[in-house]
């Protein structure tokens, strides 16, 4: 199908193949949920380098990550050109509005992964942020357990945090910072906190990042993810599970009162962000509280 979106001509392809086959959720049905939330995704994508994460048959079909914009690809996609170690330019798209976003999602990208910085400064991230990830036989409710304890460690330190489920087993909590300290200095500085959680959770919360190391029944505080050249999903991105849960930001009262996965999906976000709007419309502006991490290195 050829559709008009901004103003441009968009081929969508294979519409009918099932992406989500439990829920009988095609690739129509994704692209359509994305349309649907792009009011409230989209000022979270811009200016950012996006790895496309491409599930070409569905989210149980083998899937690989892609970098590199496809050199056939419409005149108006833009790319952000980021220098890795080896020396290469790698040429990043960036999702700028809803043409450009329908088209990511029709390679078969059915959640998104964008850099913690703008393609200004490729080396400057707008956020810390800690991904908290159960280990073998950790409950769900020691998950929401750990986001309150860091909740209530950032909150002590003045760190204004939100969180977000992450549509797969754990929490995102993310902290708005001043623009200004490299990528390096960040991943430190969570590495530092987590360490500092765990010595004060031992029962509770891990720091250790080698699988093989971490206890069970544990909470990991994984401060890696803030290292350079990572990604985490998206706010509002549907993931490749069988009930299509969505990352979706929750208040902190929610997670004090108990929430589930499962209760953020591709079918009830869409009306649950009509309702309350985007929770995470604060990490969006400059004129917005934002921490100066420089104060505490």
């Amino acid at each position: 199908m050829e559709v008009e979106v901004d103003g441009r001509a968009l081929k969508l392809t294979n519409l009918a193949k099932l992406f989500l086959p439990e829920l009988g959720i095609t690739k129509g049905d994704l692209l359509r949920y994305y349309s649907d939330v792009s009011p409230y995704l989209l000022p979270h994508l811009q200016d950012r380098a996006m790895v496309m994460k491409r599930y070409p048959n569905g989210a149980h079909g083998e899937f690989f990550f892609q970098k590199r914009a496809p050199e056939h690809r419409p005149d108006w996609i833009d790319v952000c050109s980021i220098e890795h170690a080896s020396a290469s330019v790698i040429d990043f798209p960036i999702v700028r509005d809803l043409s450009s976003l329908l088209w990511i999602v029709n390679l078969g990208c059915i959640d998104l992964n964008q850099w913690y910085a703008r393609c200004g400064d490729v080396d400057r991230p707008d956020y810390v942020h800690f991904d908290l990830d159960p280990t073998d036989g950790a409950a769900w409710e020691q998950v929401c357990e750990t986001a309150l304890a860091v909740h209530d460690a950032l909150e002590a330190l003045k760190m204004r945090n939100f969180a977000k489920t992450t549509g797969s087993r754990g929490i995102h909590i993310y902290v708005p910072i001043v623009y200004g300290p490299v990528q390096k200095t960040v991943w430190a500085f969570a590495k530092q906190f987590a360490q500092s959680m765990e010595s004060l959770n031992p029962r509770l919360i891990t720091s250790e990042y080698r699988i093989a190391k971490r206890p069970r029944k544990h909470v990991l505080v994984d401060y890696n993810q803030n290292a350079w050249g990572r990604t985490l999903a998206s706010v509002y991105s549907v993931r490749p599970k069988a009930a299509a849960p969505v990352s979706t930001p929750v208040t902190w009262q929610e997670v004090a009162k108990g929430i589930k996965i499962e209760d953020f999906t591709l079918r009830t976000v869409p009306a649950r962000l009509r309702k309350v709007g985007d929770l995470w419309k604060p990490l969006l502006h400059e004129q917005s509280p934002r921490f100066n991490l420089e104060k505490l290195l």
